[in-house]
Order: C-alpha cells, then structure tokens, then sequence
C-alpha cells in the first residue's frame, strides 16, 4: 500500500516536473510517459534496510553499507532521471556502491573470492537491471523472481525479511507498470533494484564458489541477454554506454509481441531455473557445476539462435 501511494505520488511529480519519457527510436514504447516512480520502492526499502541493519547481529555492517550504497545508487538515478549525468560520473558513484558493500562483506569475515564476487555482482546488476529496464513490468518482476528465489534457497532471518520486502514493493509498483505503463521506474528505480538483488545475494549463506552457482541461476535471463548485447555492440564498435534497443527482449516487441507477452516468457525462463537452482543446491559439486554451465550455455545458445534469425529477417526485408 505505502509502494502504490509513494508511486501516485511520484507520477504526480512527474508530470508537474515534466520528467517524460517520450517515444523514439531508442525506446520501446509507443506513449509518452512519466518516468521515476522506482523512487517509491527506494523510499520504503531504504529505510527498511537501515533498521534492520542497527537491529541486526551478524549481518549489521553489511545492511548498513547496503543501505550507503543504495543512498548513493538512488539519488545519482534521481538526478539523472532530472537531467542527463555523464556516464562516467555515474559509473564512479556506481563504484564506490559497490565498493561499500565489498568492503562490509569482507569486514564480516567473508573470503577474499566472495568479497570480489560481491563487488563484480554490484557494479554489474545495477547496470544490468538499468539496461533490462526496457519494457512495461520486465524489471520489476525479475526483481520480485529473484526475491522469491533468495526464499527458496535458504535465506533466513534479516535476508529473508529483505527479500520480502522488495518483492512487495515490486509488486505494490506493478500496477502501475504493468501491463500498461502510467510511470517507469526511471533511472533511480532501476539502479536501485539491481543493488537491492546484489544486496540479496551478498547476504547469501554460501560456503564456497560452487555453493554459490545456484543463486545465480535465478539471474541468468538477464545476465544473458544483457551480457551478450554489450559484448556484440563492443565487436560492432559502437557507443555502447548510450541507449538502444538492441537486446533480445526489445527485439521480440519489435517483432511484434505485446509487453506483457515478453515479460511473461522471461518470468517463466526465470521460474524454471528457480526451480532447477533448488533442485541442484543440494547436490554433489560437479552435479552443481555442470547443472550451472548446461543452463547458462542453453540460454547463450537461445540468445544467438534468435539473433542469427533476427539478422536474417532483417536482410531479407
């Protein structure tokens, strides 16, 4: 309830300060539309975190480095949703999130390798939840999938009151998201997400590398289609830090399916690896390693069959 308020609120705000999205080339929709109502999910989640991190024992350095970075993650969206930042400035506020949140992991006594892990995660899904956050619903229900994923593998406690939160605040957003947009997420709204899931994931309950593939499952539709799209325009040579509609999802609607279709194909590539990811968290070690580089190798092949097609309609019209 207090998510859809802050959400009217905020679309409120944007219309009076004409923060606007409007159609184009670049962008997936077809209506002009408001832009920043992720703020309302960081207003709720951001002072959530912090409580939980002066009330918490073992994970209170973390959740309050979490709650600095998500500060950060927030308010740099927030001007850019505003006016266009430098990439480069929003890159480095991006870092030092990250960086906030490695160093409390390794202050709470994680290994050197999750420590490096952490920070790799949290720099990277900020972004890639930015980059994903193109189309009605994709990012919010991606975010609430992971939440549910973190449940199904064994968070507990403060992680486990963490990820519920987020997935109802995703869900308190939806409807005005989804499948129609009154308002985006904006730059603030998407940023924080991604730092919000790594929070999740940096909180994990995980003992060695391996034990750690699985929660990474949940993350793969979005790890793929972001990862291979950046990698192909860097080949290409070209800008690659500006906005595009080049990602596999973008190009399913230009294709000619709905949103709501397209979001509902990657929530159900999502559920399924959720369930796969609780199946092989408790097996044996190379059960877990081969189960993680069979589905991650599934989606990469997915991902160029459907570009190599994509190339090929294109030619040929």
């Amino acid at each position: 309830m207090a998510v859809a308020a802050l959400t009217a609120l905020a679309r409120r705000y944007a219309l009076a300060r004409q923060l606007v999205d409007a159609p184009g080339e670049r962008r997936s929709h077809v209506v002009a539309t408001p832009r920043g109502g992720g703020v309302a999910i960081v207003a709720v989640v951001l002072p959530a975190m912090a409580w939980l991190g002066l009330s918490a024992d073992a994970h209170a350095p973390i959740l309050l480095a979490a709650a600095c970075g998500l500060a950060l993650v927030a308010a740099i969206g927030w001007l850019d949703d505003h006016r266009p930042l430098s990439p480069l400035l929003r890159l480095g506020v991006h870092i030092v999130a990250a960086a906030l949140l490695a160093v409390a992991v390794a202050w709470s006594g994680a290994p050197a390798w999750w420590v490096l892990v952490v920070f790799a995660l949290s720099l990277g899904l900020i972004n890639v939840w930015n980059f994903m956050d193109g189309i009605n619903g994709i990012a919010s229900i991606q975010a609430v999938l992971v939440a549910i994923a973190c449940l199904c593998l064994g968070a507990r406690g403060d992680v486990a009151l963490l990820s519920g939160l987020l997935a109802a605040c995703c869900i308190g957003f939806l409807p005005f998201n989804f499948p129609s947009a009154r308002i985006f997420l904006g730059d603030v709204g998407s940023g924080a997400l991604g730092y919000i899931v790594a929070c999740l994931i940096a909180l994990a309950p995980v003992a060695d590398p391996v034990a750690a593939l699985p929660w990474l499952l949940p993350l793969s539709a979005f790890l793929i289609d972001a990862a291979l799209t950046l990698l192909s325009r860097i080949i290409r040579r070209e800008r690659w830090w500006t906005p595009h509609v080049q990602h596999m999802y973008q190009r399913c609607v230009q294709a000619g399916h709905s949103h709501a279709a397209v979001a509902g194909g990657y929530a159900v590539w999502t559920l399924i690896s959720i369930l796969f990811a609780v199946w092989v968290a408790g097996a044996p070690r190379p059960v877990i390693i081969g189960a993680f580089a069979t589905w991650y190798l599934l989606g990469v092949a997915i991902w160029l069959n459907f570009r190599i097609r994509h190339v090929r309609r294109m030619r040929s019209s």
